[in-house]
């Protein structure tokens, strides 16, 4: 168990938080939301120790141990991947050592036998013996290779060292697991995977994600931060949306009844109050007015965007061809004979573990790219707008918001643009800002303000949730859903791919594709994913043969 008790913290005379009291108990997971800028990462710190509070204290049950998803992804460059994970119990990671560090003496003195064996029972108690075996396996599960768990840390890419960082987290069954967006970067595969791990950790979780459909699945609890307070929802995250509202709801409802009771007795009072047959029953009235409080209603610190793509014009039946479409990178096929027809009425989510086919197929079909083989078409009433992964050359001048985005639209005043920037929450004075010194959220609000401002009927996003959050996603998925045209889009976001896909392509690891309509669960659920698995398993044993 870890608790909050009377937690204040400022950052100079700003109280991120006040007073806060809260208890986390064992086996529940609790999913940590509020607005950017509430304090969910902070909070974080408080709780492993790395923050030191203005006022109050954190408490653990001793004897506990708790683990923290690190986030610096060169930390552990000089260690091997299985060091790295085995680390996360650090004090068995230092049994390991001490005891390979006293059997390689050559004068092994009777002092020596005597610490080895100490250190042999602690190992023993410490399930030391497996843990090599439970290291790996959280690696596989994750998605690492077997002859990746033995290379060093500075070898792997960014992708590869998130999953080695999360395994070290999630190594050694810990008391309390603090997760800080555990699935940014993530593949499905591995999200599915943490999904079921934390379903069935028995012990305390305490996560911070954007993910709404990770939430849903994972939390037994939300502890929702808002205006410097936490409040404690048991349920997960649609659970806590709907509790939340309802309680708004309800203050708002039981504060106009006290509004028209206010106005009755106000009336009464004013009407008999100078009638002396009246007057004790106005003073009574008085007395039941004074006693009458509102509800104190305060606005949520949240503030959401609105994402609304208009086409200007219907899109026709024939929207785009591709035809064999094959692509080699590094010496390896990334796209392989990739060949498909999309209908006026598609909404396409392409999906699976290798997101530089997606990306590189995305690329081909925005002339950003060639392909080595095949052809593609747009329809002669189709225009696209494009969100694309990397976006950084984008914003790498010297323009203002409202310039930036007055050169895409195709209205040019200054008011009409505005007015798109209002709804993607750029007050007034931030229209002047460079957009090369905006943060990573604000770079994709400002892609997506253009790609509204284009009045396109094809809409291509790579990957548009990264750097947004959880309000900006809610809006994006809202919008995506609205949408009169056609889709083409590749999400980690579990609940915008369910949502908003009538078909589902994936691209498999060797480049070649399967091509399904139907939602997204229903494609997890069916026989074709564990087909097209076992035909790219069999596929690569043959290679190797």
């Amino acid at each position: 168990m870890i608790s909050a008790n009377n937690v204040t913290l400022r950052i100079g005379k700003k109280a991120l938080f006040e007073d806060v009291n809260i208890k986390f108990t064992e086996g529940n997971c609790y999913g940590l939301i509020g607005a950017n800028g509430a304090g969910k990462s902070t909070f974080l710190k408080i709780l492993s120790g790395k923050l030191e509070t203005t006022k109050g204290d954190i408490a653990m049950t001793p004897g506990q141990r708790m683990s923290v998803l690190e986030q610096d992804h060169f930390k552990y460059d000089e260690y091997t991947v299985m060091d790295t994970v085995i680390m996360g119990n650090q004090r068995l990671y230092d049994i390991m050592k001490e005891k390979d560090a006293i059997y390689a003496k050559e004068d092994f003195t009777d002092e020596d036998g005597v610490r080895a064996a100490e250190l042999e029972a602690e190992f023993a108690e410490m399930d030391g013996w497996e843990a090599e075996s439970n290291a790996a396996q959280l690696l596989n599960g994750l998605g690492i290779e077997t002859d990746l768990h033995y290379m060093m840390m500075a070898d792997m890419d960014g992708n590869q060292k998130v999953k080695v960082l999360l395994a070290r987290a999630l190594f050694g069954n810990p008391d309390i697991l603090l997760l800080d967006e555990p699935t940014n970067h993530l593949d499905m595969d591995a999200i599915a995977w943490l999904e079921e791990f934390l379903i069935n950790f028995d012990n305390t979780v305490i996560v911070v994600s954007h993910d709404r459909y990770f939430l849903n699945k994972v939390c037994t609890h939300i502890a929702d931060i808002d205006y410097g307070k936490i409040q404690l929802y048991a349920g997960n995250y649609d659970f806590w949306y709907e509790s939340s509202q309802l309680l708004i709801k309800q203050m708002k409802e039981a504060n106009k009844k006290k509004e028209e009771k206010i106005k009755e007795l106000q009336e009464f009072i004013s009407r008999f109050s100078a009638n002396a047959s009246k007057s004790k029953q106005a003073t009574s009235r008085k007395r039941a007015l004074e006693k009458i409080e509102l509800d104190t209603i305060k606005p949520s610190s949240r503030k959401y965007p609105y994402i609304d793509f208009r086409p200007d014009r219907e899109i026709g039946n024939e929207v785009l061809f591709v035809e064999g479409l094959s692509k080699t990178i590094d010496g390896n096929k990334i796209l392989d004979n990739i060949t498909f027809t999309v209908g006026h009425d598609d909404k396409i989510a392409f999906v699976g573990g290798n997101e530089l086919a997606k990306t590189t197929l995305f690329k081909i079909l925005m002339g950003e790219m060639e392909p080595d083989e095949g052809t593609y078409k747009w329809g002669v009433t189709t225009s696209q707008a494009y969100f694309p992964k990397d976006f950084n050359n984008e914003f790498d001048n010297e323009y203002t918001i409202t310039d930036w985005l007055t050169g895409y639209s195709p209205v040019k005043d200054v008011t009409y643009v505005r007015g798109f920037l209002g709804r993607m929450l750029f007050a007034g004075e931030d229209g002047v800002k460079k957009v090369k010194v905006l943060s990573g959220g604000e770079k994709v609000r400002c892609l997506l303000s253009k790609m509204m401002i284009s009045g396109a009927n094809c809409l291509v996003f790579d990957e548009p949730t990264n750097h947004l959050d959880m309000e900006a996603i809610t809006a994006l998925n809202d919008g995506m859903i609205k949408f009169k045209g056609v889709e083409l889009f590749a999400c980690r976001d579990h609940q915008i791919v369910q949502t908003t896909a009538n078909r589902i392509i994936e691209i498999l690891p060797n480049g070649t594709m399967i091509d399904k309509i139907t939602t997204y669960d229903e494609y997890l659920e069916s026989d074709e994913m564990a087909r097209k698995r076992t035909v790219y398993t069999s596929t690569a044993t043959e290679d190797e043969d």
